[in-house]
């Protein structure tokens, strides 16, 4: 069954309740499968799990998070998160009027070993600061360490149309399923004329194009979960690793090993 972890109006209320400290800690252990809605921070959040896979999701735009990753999500920028896995989540929200080297926009941050210790001390053990000057020089030595990784979101904006639903819903079950639009149309109830036409309409991008931002996440979820590039591959439809990484560069502007961080994919 899912479960809804904490609505908007929750976490509005704990950052409410929150001192006028530049960064704060807010730590959660959340299953996979949980539900969280969307939803709106007072303050800048730079969302990282310690442990798990997670995909983040923000006006149309998609991103697989793993443990050597982290999102940077702007203040009052509506976003929602999916657990792939259960995960350790450990933010750190950051007071308004912080002037970050970041974009006005949610991204993608390295997560170096000197940034993870430091999320952690602030989330974990934030008694073990020992006075508002150590806390302040934390805040400055973290926001030192935030660097953009240069990484396109997979754009996968799901159609309001029920037909196309269907048939979008049955492919993220199946990522691997070759069916063209031509054999989905006897099951949507429309011709696959309409179907393209509607598909372009609602979601900005092909039949053939959503599909394959679709295996491409999947994708991405797969080596977050340690699984290999070949595996992860041909799970998702690919013919050969070669192809899935050559697909991978042209769409994310990395190779997969850059993305999910050289030496931590499996062979």
């Amino acid at each position: 069954m899912e479960r809804t972890v904490l609505s908007a109006r929750e976490i509005e209320q704990i950052e409410a309740n929150m001192a006028r400290q530049p960064i704060v800690g807010l730590a959660m252990d959340v299953p996979a499968g949980a539900v969280v809605e969307p939803h709106r921070h007072m303050r800048g959040q730079l969302m990282f799990a310690n442990e798990g896979v997670m995909v983040i999701e923000s006006g149309g735009a998609s991103w697989v998070v793993p443990p050597q990753r982290a999102l940077w999500v702007p203040r009052h920028v509506e976003h929602k998160f999916t657990p792939v896995t259960g995960i350790s989540l450990r933010n750190i929200l950051v007071q308004p009027g912080i002037n970050l080297p970041l974009p006005d926009c949610c991204c993608l941050v390295r997560v170096t070993p000197l940034l993870r210790e430091l999320i952690l001390r602030v989330v974990e053990s934030p008694s073990l600061c020992k006075s508002d000057g150590h806390r302040q020089r934390i805040a400055d030595l973290i926001f030192d360490e935030m660097e953009v990784c240069p990484a396109t979101p997979v754009m996968l904006p799901m159609p309001k149309d029920v037909r196309l639903q269907r048939i979008c819903i049955a492919l993220k079950e199946n990522p691997s399923d070759p069916r063209t639009l031509d054999d989905w149309a006897d099951i949507a109830c429309a011709s696959s004329r309409t179907l393209t036409r509607r598909f372009i309409k609602e979601t900005g991008l092909s039949f053939a194009h959503w599909r394959r931002q679709l295996r491409l996440m999947s994708a991405m979820v797969l080596l977050g979960s340690r699984q290999s590039v070949t595996t992860a591959a041909l799970e998702v439809g690919y013919n050969s690793p070669s192809a899935f990484i050559e697909a991978f560069r042209r769409s994310v502007g990395q190779t997969p090993g850059q993305y999910f961080a050289e030496g931590e994919l499996p062979e």
